[in-house]
Order: C-alpha cells, then sequence, then structure tokens
C-alpha cells in the first residue's frame, strides 16, 4: 500500500514538475528568443531571391553614407527581421548608396555613436523602451539634420515615449488587413520622388497592414503620404464589413489608412512604410526600391517634396481592379 501510494505521489507531482521544465525552456532574453523566432533564416535560397531584387539607387550619394539597422523588440518579434537585414546588407555589397552596421543593444544610442552614422532604419522593432539619455540622443539625431527610416512595426513602437510614437508617425492599433491577404493600394502623387518604383501605377501585395490609434496619428495635416490602402476595392472593405465593425465604421470606403509618408523633423528627415511583415516583402523589387527610395531621402541624397498631403495638390492613382 506505502509503495502505491508513493507512487500516486510522484504521479501527481509530474505535471507541476513537466510544467516547470518547460517553463525553464521558454526563451527568456532577447537573444533567446531572436534566435528562436529567426531559426537560421534568411536562407541561402532566400538570400539568393534578396540580391535578384536589389535595385539600383536613384542618385548617388553625395557623399560617404553610413547607416545604423537597429532590430530588437520587447514585444512581437517578427520573423521578417533578418530578411530586412540581409536586405540592407546586400544593397551594402552590391551599390554605393550606403555602408550598413546592424545593432540590437541600447548602447548605440548615445551622442558621441551617433555622430559616427547618417541614418538609422529601425527594421520591425516593436516596444522599444530606450532611456532618457538615449531618448534626447535619437531625437537630437534627426532634429539636427541626419534622418530616421522605418519599416513596418517601427511603428508599433515608444509606447512609453509620446515624443518618441510622435517622431514615427503614430502607433499601431491592430491590423485588420493581415499577412495572408492580397491589398489594393493606391498612389498619392506618382510623381512623387519616392513613388517612382511604382512606375506610376497603384498596386497589388501581399503583407500585413497596420492602422493608427487616432490619437497618436500626426495626420495629413504634417505628413506627406505616399501610398495609402484602395478602399474602393472591395477585398480591402470586406474586412471591415463584419460585426465586429457594426455601429463602429459606418462607409468602410471612406476609411483613410495611410502605408508609406514622409515628413520633415526638425533639419532632419523621417521616411516610413508599412509594408515589412512578411518575410519575401524584402525581395520584392519593387518594394525594396520604394524603401531605398525613402532612406536615401532620410540620408539628405534624394530631394523629395515633404509638403503635408492637406496642403499638396496630387493626383491620386487607384490600383488595377485585379492583382496582375
Amino acid at each position: 500500500m506505502k509503495t502505491i501510494l508513493a507512487c500516486l505521489s510522484i504521479a501527481a507531482l509530474l505535471p507541476t514538475a513537466v510544467s516547470s521544465a518547460e517553463e525553464k525552456k521558454k526563451p527568456k532574453t532577447w537573444e533567446e528568443k531572436a534566435a528562436e523566432r529567426f531559426k537560421n533564416n534568411p536562407t541561402d535560397d532566400h538570400k539568393a531571391t534578396i540580391d535578384a531584387a536589389i535595385p539600383k539607387p536613384t542618385v548617388t550619394p553625395k557623399q560617404a553614407r553610413k547607416v545604423l539597422v537597429f532590430f530588437r523588440c520587447e514585444g512581437f518579434i517578427h520573423t521578417s527581421i533578418p530578411f530586412g537585414n540581409y536586405a540592407m546588407q546586400a544593397i551594402d555589397k552590391k551599390t554605393n548608396a550606403f555602408s550598413t552596421d546592424l545593432a540590437d543593444d541600447y548602447s548605440v544610442f548615445t551622442k558621441e555613436n551617433l555622430a559616427k552614422y547618417d541614418a538609422i532604419i529601425f527594421n520591425n522593432t516593436t516596444h522599444l523602451k530606450p532611456n532618457e539619455e538615449q531618448r534626447a540622443a535619437i531625437l537630437d539625431f534627426i532634429e539636427s539634420g541626419k534622418g530616421i527610416a522605418g519599416f513596418h512595426a517601427a511603428a508599433d513602437n515608444f509606447g512609453e515615449w509620446e515624443k518618441g510614437i510622435e517622431l514615427i508617425g503614430g502607433i499601431f492599433n491592430g491590423h485588420p488587413w493581415n499577412a495572408g491577404g492580397t491589398w489594393a493600394f493606391k498612389l498619392e502623387d506618382p510623381d512623387h520622388a519616392l513613388n517612382a518604383a511604382f512606375e506610376g501605377k497603384g498596386i497589388w501585395h501581399k503583407d500585413e497592414i497596420y492602422w493608427y490609434r487616432p490619437e497618436s496619428f500626426n495626420g495629413r495635416d504634417r505628413l506627406r503620404v505616399l501610398l495609402s490602402l484602395d478602399m474602393s476595392k472591395a477585398e480591402n472593405r470586406k474586412v471591415l464589413g463584419g460585426d465586429k465593425w457594426k455601429g463602429k465604421i459606418d462607409d468602410p470606403s471612406k476609411v483613410d489608412v495611410p502605408v508609406s509618408w514622409l515628413k520633415e523633423v526638425g533639419k532632419g528627415r523621417l521616411f516610413y512604410t508599412n509594408l515589412g511583415h512578411n518575410d519575401m516583402t524584402f525581395a520584392n523589387e519593387t518594394v525594396l526600391l520604394h524603401m531605398l527610395d525613402g532612406i536615401q531621402y532620410a540620408l539628405g541624397d534624394l530631394q523629395a517634396d515633404a509638403v503635408p498631403s492637406s496642403k499638396a495638390k496630387v493626383e491620386v492613382v487607384l490600383a488595377p481592379d485585379k492583382p496582375e
């Protein structure tokens, strides 16, 4: 009987022991979490595809340029991060647009260290928490004449730092247009320097698209919007047609969802695009050229009109009726 009771007692403890062991195995540090999410991607095949898509820079740099690509996350970790990192390194190797350093430690954000760079790229960073000194260094960097570019989750950042949210232009408020969908995008000013990649046409593209907290979003009075969702297309509107949105959205066709924009910040420049959730977005030549043009604008090499959308008279080109 004692043997049976002892076995029962051990058995009763087993679920707790297994649960505790599983808990210990879970990645806890940023480095552990990143290693688990990235899993040695991109592969050699992915890299070859990205290499083949690297565009020629639109302009020749005015001088040698150096870019800091920052990719740490405190929130959700996108698997596309190493794809974006590799794409930036491939641009470095295959063009003369800029040289690249990768970093994922907040210690890079000092005025002394940032003086080495011409632009910072926030590659899908989430919920970043720089300290006061680091915040001041980032703001001083752009306001003094340097540039910042952001991909996708760069707008899911700085939740505890109001000026950081304002810097990017807004903060994440969900993604009704999910990563499995192919969505329609309209061009706002096909002649704009940062829209040249689209060759005057709206596009369809498979990616995850954010919208932004209304109280945080800079809006068209402060941003020059380049690309936005084409809500004239049923596929885009359908997302907002379910019970979840009943009573909240009267007319989905009038919902405004900016996707890419730029603005001046002090003497500096910001470019942001919400594209970049899906891994192989960084192997799309059109998107890469749009990103590269945005980065060259942030660097100060590509001149681009930054007059806010509300004050600019521009042509808007809708997406084709169906994906081509």
